[in-house]
C-alpha cells in the first residue's frame, strides 16, 4: 500500500459498489481501503440520504436551537452521560483537555422495533414538543445514514479480507447516535478562553463517521506530515470518517484521524455554524480484539482485548459526559 499525502478528502461513488460489475466494485474497496490506510476519510456520493430530508433536518435543528436556553434545558435529562436529548453549551471537551468545546448539541439513538432484548440497554430518545417535525424528520435521517453506514462497512470488510456480511450482526441495532450541533454565536469573542474552539482536536470514538452538511468552513484532518487540511465536500456528499473502535479492530491498519473545528475569524464569530454527524457504533457485546490478519511481526498488536461497550464507557469519562 503507498503511502500518499493527499491534499484533499478522495471523493468515492456509492453506485460503484453497488454496481454488477465485478471491476468497478473491486476498484471502490481499494480506493476506499487507499484512502482509510492514509488520511482515513473520504466523501461519498448516491448515498441514501436525499437533498430534501437534509434540509428539513437542517431547518428543525436550527428551530430547536434558536429557543432560549431555559426552554432547551428542558431536554438535558439527568444521568443519561449525554446519550439522548440535549447537551448544554461547553459540556463537552476533547479528549486530555479541560476547556469546553464551543457548542450545543442533542442527539437521537437506536429505537429498537424487533423484541431484540439489547432494548434494556438504550434509554428511550428525548422529544422536543415545541418541534414536533424533529422525530420524524430525524429518525427517518438515522434509519438512512445507517443504511449507507452498513454499505460502507461491507466494503471495509472486503477490504480486511473478512466476508462482506461481517459487520451486519455487529452493527444491527447497534447503538449509534445521530447528532445535530450548533456552534452558537459568541457575541463577545473577547471573552472567550484562548484555548477554546468550536471542536478541539480529536479522534472519534465509534467504528465510522458520516458527516451530513460537512462543507462549512472550519473543519480541518491531521495529515500524516503534521499538515492541517481543510475539509469540503460537495452539497450531495457525506464526508465518511474511520473512528477509534475501526483503527483499534484493525490494528491501525485503518486510520482514525485526528480533525477539529477552528474558531472563524473573529468578526465572523457571532455567526451560527451547524453539522450533523452520524457515528455509528456497534452493539456493546461487539469484540474489538485486533483482528488476526491486521497483526504481524512488522505490525505487532497494539491494543489490548476490549468490547465497544467497555472502550465507549472509558472515553465518555474522558470527554467528560460520564462521571
Amino acid at each position: 500500500m503507498s503511502d500518499i499525502l493527499y491534499d484533499e478528502v478522495p471523493s468515492l461513488d456509492l453506485a460503484d459498489f453497488n454496481s454488477d460489475d465485478e471491476a468497478r466494485r473491486s476498484k471502490f474497496v481499494n480506493d476506499l481501503g487507499e484512502a482509510y490506510n492514509n488520511i482515513g476519510f473520504v466523501a461519498i456520493k448516491n448515498h441514501y440520504l436525499t437533498e430534501e430530508l437534509s434540509k428539513k433536518l437542517y431547518a428543525a435543528i436550527q428551530k430547536f436551537f434558536s429557543l432560549p436556553d431555559d426552554v432547551k434545558q428542558k431536554y438535558e435529562i439527568e444521568g443519561l452521560a449525554g446519550q439522548r436529548g440535549y447537551i448544554g453549551k461547553g459540556k463537552e471537551h476533547a479528549k486530555g483537555r479541560k476547556t469546553g468545546d464551543l457548542k450545543e448539541f442533542y442527539h437521537i439513538g437506536q429505537e429498537v422495533t424487533d423484541n431484540d432484548p439489547i432494548k434494556e440497554e438504550y434509554p428511550d430518545n428525548v422529544w422536543v414538543d415545541e418541534v414536533p417535525e424533529l422525530k420524524t424528520v430525524g429518525l427517518e435521517v438515522y434509519r438512512r445514514l445507517e443504511k449507507t453506514g452498513i454499505e460502507m462497512l461491507k466494503a471495509i470488510a472486503l477490504y480486511l479480507g473478512l466476508d462482506e456480511n461481517y459487520f451486519d450482526g455487529r452493527v444491527k441495532n447497534g447503538n449509534s447516535i445521530l447528532r445535530p450541533i450548533h456552534y452558537f454565536p459568541i457575541e463577545n469573542p473577547e471573552a472567550v478562553p484562548d484555548d477554546a474552539v468550536r471542536a478541539a482536536e480529536h479522534g472519534d470514538i465509534n467504528l465510522i463517521t458520516l458527516l451530513m452538511g460537512a462543507s462549512a468552513d472550519g473543519l480541518q484532518v491531521l495529515r500524516r506530515d503534521g499538515k492541517w487540511i481543510p475539509i469540503t465536500a460537495l452539497p450531495e456528499q457525506l464526508v465518511v470518517n474511520v473512528g477509534d473502535m475501526l483503527e483499534r479492530l484493525t490494528n491501525k491498519k485503518l486510520k482514525s484521524t485526528i480533525h477539529r473545528v477552528v474558531n472563524p475569524p473573529k468578526d465572523q464569530m457571532r455567526t451560527s455554524r451547524y453539522s450533523i454527524p452520524f457515528f455509528m457504533h456497534p452493539r456493546s457485546e461487539m469484540d474489538l480484539t485486533c483482528l488476526e490478519n491486521c497483526i504481524d511481526s512488522e505490525h505487532p498488536k497494539q491494543f489490548e482485548d476490549i468490547t465497544a461497550g467497555q472502550f465507549l464507557d472509558q472515553r465518555l469519562a474522558e470527554i467528560g459526559l460520564k462521571k
